[in-house]
């Protein structure tokens, strides 16, 4: 176990098991306590960092999937045993509370061992075979057997409301790894320090498991020019990233350029709206309400999968629920921002929403600096209809209630929604017809679908899918969280009449 001394990041890259420093760096803008100086990233470090990756690739993709579980196993450890000093300077950087830090270094430790336990079991490989008919008319079929196999260096960015899950060893990274695929990322520079520590737990890992050392690198910092050449290295095979919609887009889109185009997989938010069935809102409005708050301002509605919408259909029921919402709301202080840029962003989406034709203001409230503090707003269903920007998600504590006129109505709604994380059915006995009339349109939306419940809290396991039709990701058939996320960096490879000593580890 390591010591509790307190993390001083050395502000460099870590490329291939070196620590290198920029002769450009910028400075961190953390929530409290002290700021840090870190190298910039360059195209030279990136091309550093892929090329090592590449010549790792050829060892790393023929390792046993022993060793690699026990290679994600030692991740995990390692960043278990240096546990203070990532809450320490995690908190320091976000502005997030302790207990939100150490929940979220739980589920990054969690899910390397759950990917690690999942690649032991082989499911994920979908091996089949089809022996050899040498007799089968009018022509023999020979001996076919396929297999998944890696796809090569994986690029992945950090997230900036994730420090720990959605960033330097998370999701993706932790995907990649199990798939076989080294990865590159570039460190998000909201939490340079706690990428770096992070980084330094995975060194660790290569270290003692003795994994090529371009299995991973980490680079920090730097302009658009970085993620620019990270995405069109022509040794990179496939991008992980979880972000906003338009840089997302941009990223997806140099993807799709390069003179071998390759998967991008983005996850970019969406506005997660609930359908509040009349018999739930009638029996249990209140109660709805109060969840839906602190659903929606849970860690300053800083999450991909924040309720932003409620659709109720209009009347006293719905007044009721408003009024209770409102009550709700009212209470909950400021909370600190992860950055200044995303305060700003906020309050710009604040304004752009209650400057929209046919919003009414039903709770209002003084934020600015790093500040959020919540902000309820109402519309009809006409006026959503005719106003496509009131979809677009406001990243933060914002609420909107969509007043429909009846079920005609909840239904033009759930036609007219882009792509989604996820959608809820709020609903009783009573609803169910409704709700059946709903679901087929609910499930082209979204790749979750939820009832009773709320969206944010997103399970690390076999079945989950976060992910959904565009905008809410860029491919629609793959998931950032849960085992399945690993079959993003894989591809199917047939071998036709090969003999076994030819064969790789998991066909033999």
């Amino acid at each position: 176990m390591l010591d509790k001394a307190v993390f001083t990041p050395q502000g460099k890259h870590l490329i291939a098991g070196e620590w290198i420093a920029g002769e450009v760096t910028f400075r961190s803008e953390p929530a409290h306590g002290p700021a840090h100086d870190f190298s910039v990233g360059t195209p030279a470090l990136v091309d550093r960092a892929c090329m090592a990756a590449e010549q790792a690739f050829w060892t790393y993709a023929q390792t046993t999937r022993e060793a690699r579980a026990a290679f994600l196993n030692a991740i995990a450890d390692e960043i278990e045993a240096r546990a203070d000093a990532i809450t320490e300077i995690g908190t320091q950087e976000t502005g997030l509370p302790v207990a939100r830090l150490q929940g979220e270094r739980g589920r990054t430790t969690g899910q390397l061992r759950l990917f690690a336990s999942h690649i032991l079991a082989g499911d994920y490989l979908d091996r089949r075979h089809d022996p050899a008919l040498p007799d089968r008319q009018p022509l023999p079929r020979p001996d076919l057997k396929m297999v998944q196999r890696p796809i090569g260096p994986v690029a992945v960015f950090g997230a900036s409301n994730f420090p720990l899950a959605f960033s330097t060893a998370g999701g993706d990274t932790a995907a990649a790894l199990a798939a076989g695929c080294p990865v590159v990322v570039k460190g998000h520079s909201a939490h340079p320090g706690t990428g770096e520590i992070v980084a330094e737990a995975i060194h660790a890992a290569i270290a003692g498991c003795g994994m090529p050392a371009g299995v991973f690198s980490l680079i920090q910092g730097g302009k658009r020019d970085v993620g620019q050449a990270l995405v069109q290295h022509p040794r990179i095979k496939a991008v992980g990233f979880t972000g906003s919609l338009a840089g997302g887009r941009a990223l997806f889109d140099l993807c799709a350029q390069r003179p071998e185009p390759i998967p991008f997989f983005g996850e970019l938010g969406s506005v997660n709206p609930m359908f509040l069935l009349p018999a739930a809102l009638a029996a249990r409005g209140a109660e709805i309400a109060k969840g839906w708050a602190g659903s929606l301002t849970m860690g300053a509605g800083q999450f991909c999968t924040n309720p932003g919408i409620a659709v109720v259909i209009d009347g006293p029921e719905a007044d009721a629920f408003i009024a209770a919402a409102t009550a709700a709301l009212e209470p909950i202080g400021a909370q600190t921002m992860l950055t200044d840029g995303i305060a700003a962003a906020y309050r710009a989406g604040r304004d752009r929403v209650a400057g929209a034709k046919g919003v009414q203001e039903v709770l209002t409230s003084m934020c600015d600096r790093r500040d959020a503090t919540p902000y309820l707003f109402a519309t009809t269903g006409r006026e959503w209809l005719e106003n496509e920007a009131l979809g677009e998600e406001v990243f933060g504590p914002l609420g909107l209630i969509v007043r429909v006129a009846n079920d005609a109505e909840m239904a033009q709604i759930a036609h007219s929604l882009h792509g989604q994380l996820t959608c809820t059915l709020h609903l009783d006995a009573a609803d169910t017809e409704l709700g059946r009339s709903l679901m087929p349109i609910l499930e082209r939306k979204a790749g979750r679908v939820l009832a009773n419940g709320f969206p944010t809290g997103v399970e690390v396991c076999d079945a989950m899918v976060h992910g959904g039709p565009y905008p809410a990701s860029t491919n629609f058939g793959a998931t950032s969280v849960g085992t399945l996320s690993i079959r993003r960096f894989l591809r199917p490879v047939c071998y036709q009449n090969m003999p076994d000593a030819l064969l790789p580890g998991d066909l033999a």
